[in-house]
């Protein structure tokens, strides 16, 4: 361990004792609460509101002349983030500041901490478009389980006696997230005017469900050609109740390959992060010369390929 490590963590440990001291056995007096300071009708907004506020207006106007985002609205929206792209982008920017500070603390044993700084920024915006992109499959997985729910929910409101567009904004209503949202987006387009079953067809292309698909263009040729509905949806809904079961067979048989995948990524990943905090040293070849280099970015692009191939030997599809 070098003495600037372990001068850091000495000073980490004072730092957590100071706060320790005066904030929880030394707590400051009881002020009064700021809603009984200010006047009626005035409300507080602080420093950092107003530069968070000012921020996200200049990131708006500026990406409101392009076409294209890196981090655009249906994207979040497909991933369940209540924030704006602007706002999303300014928390992206601080988690960069934050673990490029954290790269160059590391970097501080073997002189690599402006390597270290960029690489843990630039990593930053990848990472988070990975979250994005897992919270999105999981809303979708999630979306495919209740849709059997839904089927019948609506089938059981058109036998009541309710029409559909009563049925299924009753469902948007009663249900959980996502279908709460996804069939609110449905209600607020069919009362603009927009046909149903169009509304039905695009909500089944954002969430890639082709089951919910079949729901949408039963409704369509039920509106256009007439009959029982809710018998109609009663088969639909049988169909997708054994399509289920045998994917959650398929998932159960698959769990050991999926989890097997995870190790096989992980595994190098955890043992580079180790070995660049115990044995920096070792390790620094990577950055100081240019075979080390070229070796760290053909690493990064077969384990790129690998985790492609695992995915793709890991999925079935039926």
């Amino acid at each position: 361990m070098t003495p600037l490590i372990l001068i850091l963590g000495i000073s980490t440990v004072l730092l957590a004792g100071l706060v320790a001291v005066f904030f929880v056995f030394a707590p400051p007096a009881p002020r009064v609460a700021r809603d009984r300071r200010s006047a009626p009708g005035v409300e507080h907004v602080s420093a950092l509101t107003r530069i968070t506020d000012r921020t996200v207006g200049a990131l708006d106007s500026v990406a409101s002349r392009r076409k294209s985002r890196f981090f655009g609205q249906e994207e979040l929206e497909l991933a369940g983030v209540q924030s704006e792209p602007s706002g999303f982008l300014v928390l992206v920017t601080s988690a960069a500041a934050v673990l490029a500070l954290v790269g160059a603390l590391l970097g501080l044993a073997n002189g690599s901490s402006v390597v270290l700084a960029l690489l843990f920024a630039a990593l930053t915006p990848v990472l988070a478009k990975v979250v994005l992109v897992m919270r999105t499959a999981k809303r979708r997985a999630k979306f495919a389980e209740q849709i059997d729910d839904m089927v019948q929910m609506i089938a059981g409101g058109l036998r009541a006696g309710h029409g559909l567009s009563r049925s299924i904004t009753a469902v948007a209503t009663e249900s959980d997230s996502p279908m709460r949202e996804e069939l609110a987006r449905v209600v607020n387009e069919t009362r603009l005017g927009r046909p149903l079953s169009d509304s039905l067809l695009t909500t089944a292309a954002r969430m890639r469900s082709p089951d919910f698909e079949w729901i949408a263009q039963a409704i369509a040729i039920n509106q256009e050609t007439g009959g029982n509905l809710a018998e109609v949806l009663d088969q639909v809904g049988k169909t997708i109740r054994d399509r289920n079961e045998i994917r959650r067979q398929v998932s159960a048989l698959s769990a050991e390959g999926r989890l097997s995948a995870i190790i096989l990524v992980a595994l190098p990943i955890a043992v580079f992060l180790l070995l660049m905090a115990t044995r920096p040293s070792y390790m620094s070849v990577l950055f100081e010369t240019v075979l080390g280099l070229i070796s760290l970015v053909i690493a990064v692009l077969l384990l790129i390929v690998g985790m492609i191939w695992i995915s793709f030997t890991v999925k079935v599809k039926f």
